[in-house]
């Protein structure tokens, strides 16, 4: 088909006739460099003015700008407008430009809320508050132009060794996918238009590398690919309409996913119906030529790349831009190739209406925007704190006197971790000043950029004076009759072990504030990207902390500040209470003094199991019938391992709350039909004097025909507010499909089977326990018509 050259103006032209106008008009050359993005130093200073040598760049411009920041969020928007103008009014066709950012627990931009961490969000448990957060982000990023956020992380987390762990929703694919789902909704929007695109990432099999290390080998089969880690990209592209997805670094059945056409195409597109853009995870065209050694050259890397179904490259043109023109026209990339990926970027353009609407908002309040989503932070983060033990100690009474200890008694940076603007600007301001090996040498131009876009302030006192982020000691403070403060530790070397144990003497009671940090390869930490660990235990010096305290014979609360379990020293087990809190952003630590002296009740649950030991791991709840500790012990042999157990210390799913809660009343159908739903009712009843809320969990056990299935999945939760002496009757309308797997004729089916459930309020509580049968021939289920997720109806008397 052929259309006027001009149709690609006519904002009610459909959008097809648009993309292909734009596409007729466009040289090789302008094709190419569409598929990529440039950092904005490349065009424009800070203050506006316009680089030189930029109109070189303009004869093909990119057609994406690089995640980029700054502290005011006024000179932000006059940026983004100034690189619109720069290539709408000077490059030849005027396509806007796409710009793209992080955003995954928050806008990552100066003069935004932060949010607590995804698994922080995970341990909430709350879909509908994730959908609110997002909801504020894209409304935050669309007021500065920004219309892609490099977000949500889609992967499964099975291995705490990893890192990355922290920016994840967790082990379960249930919960995974229906956290993405709603962060999806709240970002894109029902209308692209009034939306921000969503990017899941990475695709595919990435939160398992080899022996726990990032980069590494995802090694599992297609079964494995399609039913588990697919499980939350699939339910984001069919139940959210997801724009784009990110490719992994890893290698997947020992090709990297870049150049993988099994994974980026048959099964992204063909099997799970994605419609939208693959972007490039950063610098992957480099990491096949230099690190994988796929490639022979730049320009075989891009074209390896971009047949495999790869749409961009991000952040610098390296394989794609002219190496690819030199490719296609050697005749060893095909036209067809490009356009198909041009017009994928192009489609996303006039879906977000950049075309008619480019520009950032002419006004900014920058003291409305810094209240946004104060509220909503703040209760996430009284919503994550997880009390994971307690023998009575919690809440503790108030006027005590309290000795607040450990490396996160008053330390505020460490709340704010990778992925957060906080530790972003932390990081590029460590680059500038010749960090990391001076690696801004390989891009002038960002150094004299940091100089000006930051401030000289060091980030505790930037995030106190952005947020009024208080330490936990401050915020313990506000509930204790007198307060001591000794770190003891860093978070890895002793500092004062003996005035920590003689400030332990003095107290009534000791709050001992442990964990990690996640940073971006700077500066002290346990966690983050390329942060990994071969032995999670609580660092040596944490654990000396831990034992001095324990010998004062003082009463102690243990508060572990983590993105991932840590396998804990015997010592901890003597602990009144132990908490588990994530990285929870400006009021991680007051909500966790809030949740200590009962303020607040707490609600949140583990979205991730806690081992006993590194030798454990992977260790997570939904291994399959008949594996690890799933596996029934033999006659006579008290336990798996011969010098532990098995299980895990902490199971996923646990959270205990200051009110008891009581469940009964189970009623269920006895069968179903492959091609039917069934119910699943039962009453939860709060026995307490304390109002709480309970999170139910459903978990169910397909003994499916010829192919191992996991021993429990999560089918279903719901968080229920009960008032003392009060009930709720709880329903799951549960649909055959959710039981759809791979079968052995390699067909995604429901099949006649019969079904073991429990609902309890941690992954192996089974106190409520039932079964019924699947009847009927056995379906085939395509990715259009599955459902992903129980529906869940409370009533209250």
């Amino acid at each position: 088909m052929r259309v006027d050259d001009e149709t690609y103006h006519d904002a009610n032209a459909p959008i097809e006739d648009r993309v292909e106008s734009l596409l007729q008009r466009m040289t090789l050359r302008e094709k190419s460099y569409q598929l990529t993005s440039a950092p904005p130093w490349w065009f424009v200073n800070p203050d506006g003015s316009v680089v030189d040598g930029s109109a070189r760049l303009l004869e093909a411009p990119p057609g994406h700008i690089a995640n980029f920041a700054v502290d005011d969020p006024r000179m932000m928007a006059e940026i983004v407008a100034r690189l619109q103008h720069e290539v709408i009014d000077r490059s030849r066709l005027g396509i806007p430009l796409l710009i793209h950012t992080e955003a995954l627990n928050g806008f990552l931009a100066g003069g935004h809320m932060v949010f607590p961490t995804a698994i922080g969000l995970a341990a909430t448990w709350s879909p509908d508050l994730v959908e609110q957060m997002a909801d504020t982000i894209r409304q935050q990023m669309r007021r500065l132009g920004v219309r892609q956020a490099l977000s949500p992380n889609m992967d499964v987390a099975l291995d705490p060794r990893w890192g990355r762990v922290h920016e994840t929703y967790g082990e379960d694919p249930y919960l995974v996918g229906a956290l993405s789902v709603a962060f999806v909704r709240g970002l894109q929007s029902p209308d692209l238009r009034d939306g921000v695109i969503a990017t899941a990432k990475h695709f595919i099999g990435y939160g398992l590398p080899e022996s726990g290390m990032n980069l590494s080998a995802y090694e599992g089969g297609p079964r494995r690919t399609r039913d588990l880690f697919a499980f939350p990209f699939e339910a984001a592209i069919q139940k959210a309409g997801l724009a784009s997805v990110m490719n992994s670094y890893s290698d997947v059945d020992g090709i990297p996913a870049a150049v993988s056409r099994a994974v980026l195409t048959d099964l992204l597109r063909e099997v799970l119906g994605f419609t939208g853009f693959v972007s490039s995870d950063y610098s992957t065209m480099n990491h096949l030529f230099e690190r994988q050694r796929v490639a022979r050259t730049p320009g075989e890397a891009g074209r390896l790349a971009l047949r495999a179904g790869l749409d961009t490259e991000f952040p610098t043109p390296f394989g794609f831009g002219d190496a690819l023109v030199e490719e296609v026209e050697a005749g060893r990339a095909s036209h067809e190739d490009v356009d198909r990926s041009v017009r994928r970027i192009l489609e996303a353009k006039f879906r977000l209406g950049l075309f008619e609407n480019p520009y950032p908002q002419e006004q900014i309040d920058v003291a409305e925007i810094a209240a946004e989503g104060r509220e909503l932070s703040s209760e996430l983060a009284k919503r994550s704190v997880v009390v994971v033990e307690n023998a009575g100690v919690l809440p503790l009474d108030r006027g005590q006197r309290v000795a607040v200890i450990g490396p996160h008694a008053d330390e505020l940076s460490y709340q704010f971790p990778t992925y957060t603007y906080p530790a972003f600007r932390d990081m590029m301001m460590y680059m500038s000043s010749g960090g990391m090996g001076n690696m801004v040498g390989i891009d002038p131009g960002m150094a004299g950029w940091n100089d000006t876009v930051f401030s000289d302030v060091p980030v505790g006192d930037y995030v106190r004076d952005s947020f009024g982020t208080r330490t936990l000691a401050e915020s313990v403070a506000e509930y204790a009759g007198q307060t001591t403060t000794v770190p003891g530790t860093t978070l890895r070397r002793q500092l004062d072990v003996e005035g920590a144990q003689a400030a332990a003497r003095e107290a009534d009671v000791v709050v001992l504030a442990l964990g990690g940090a996640s940073l971006w390869f700077n500066g002290e930490r346990t966690e983050g990207e390329g942060s990994d660990s071969a032995d999670i235990s609580l660092p040596d010096a944490q654990v000396a902390l831990i034992d001095a305290v324990a010998a004062t014979g003082t009463p102690f609360v243990v508060v572990l500040f983590q993105g991932r379990g840590y396998a804990l020293p015997e010592s901890i087990r003597s602990a009144g209470a132990v908490i588990v809190a994530p990285f929870g952003g400006p009021f991680g630590p007051q909500a966790v003094a809030d949740v200590i002296f009962g303020a607040v009740n707490p609600s949140g649950s583990l979205p991730y199991s806690i081992p006993r030991h590194t030798g454990q791991v992977p260790v997570y709840h939904h291994q399959r019938a008949g594996v690890g500790y799933r596996n029934p012990l033999p006659p006579d042999v008290p336990t798996h391992y011969l010098d532990s157990a098995a299980t895990p210390l902490y199971p996923f799913g646990r959270g205990l709350t200051y009110s008891d809660f009581e469940l009964g009343g189970l009623t269920h159908d006895d069968e179903c039909s492959t091609s039917g739903t069934m119910k699943i009712s039962f009453s939860v009843r709060n026995v307490s004097t304390h109002a709480g809320t309970a999170t139910p969990q459903l978990y169910v056990r397909l003994n499916a025909v010829g192919v191992t299935r996991p021993a429990q999945q999560l089918a279903g939760f719901a968080r229920v507010d009960l008032e003392p002496d009060s009930e709720a009757t709880v329903t799951f309308t549960v649909a055959a499909d959710q039981f759809a797997f791979t079968d052995l004729d390699d067909e995604f089916s429901v099949s006649p089977a019969s079904v073991d459930f429990s609902i309890g309020l941690e992954s192996d509580d089974r106190r409520l326990s039932g079964s019924f049968d699947l009847q009927g021939p056995t379906r085939t289920v395509s990715s259009a018509e599955r459902s992903f997720f129980s529906d869940v109806s409370l009533s209250r008397p």
